[in-house]
C-alpha cells in the first residue's frame, strides 16, 4: 500500500529534473516551457478529473488523478514549495470545521 510518501519521493524526482535536457525528460520540458504553461497543465489535469468522475469511471479517474498530482508537483517545485509545506497545511486544518476554516481564510 502507497501513502504520502511516494508523493514526497515523486517530488524529489522532479525537483531534480529542474534544469535537465529538456530533450531527455517531460519534466525538463515543462520547466523549460515555463510557469504559465506548468500552471495550464494543473488546471487540463483538473478538468479531465472532472470529466473522468462525471463520466469515465473510477479506473480513469485514477489515472488523471495521478496526472493532477504530478502536474501540480511540479508547479510546487517551480515555485520552491516544499511538499512538508502543504502537509504542515492540512494537518493545520485537521479538526477544524470546513466552513469554520473558510470564515478564516475570508478574514484574512
Amino acid at each position: 500500500m502507497m501513502d504520502a510518501t511516494v508523493l514526497d519521493k515523486l517530488f524529489e524526482t522532479i525537483a531534480a529534473r529542474k534544469g535537465a535536457d529538456p530533450s531527455a525528460s517531460y519534466t525538463a520540458k515543462l520547466f523549460s516551457k515555463g510557469r504559465n504553461k506548468i500552471a495550464q497543465k494543473v488546471g487540463e489535469e483538473g478538468v479531465e478529473c472532472v470529466i473522468a468522475a462525471l463520466s469515465e469511471g473510477n479506473d480513469k479517474l485514477v489515472s488523471e488523478s495521478a496526472d493532477l498530482f504530478y502536474h501540480l508537483l511540479v508547479l510546487w517545485a517551480d515555485l520552491g514549495v516544499k511538499p512538508e509545506e502543504i502537509w504542515a497545511e492540512l494537518a493545520r486544518r485537521e479538526g477544524i470545521s470546513g466552513i469554520t476554516e473558510k470564515e478564516s481564510r475570508s478574514k484574512e
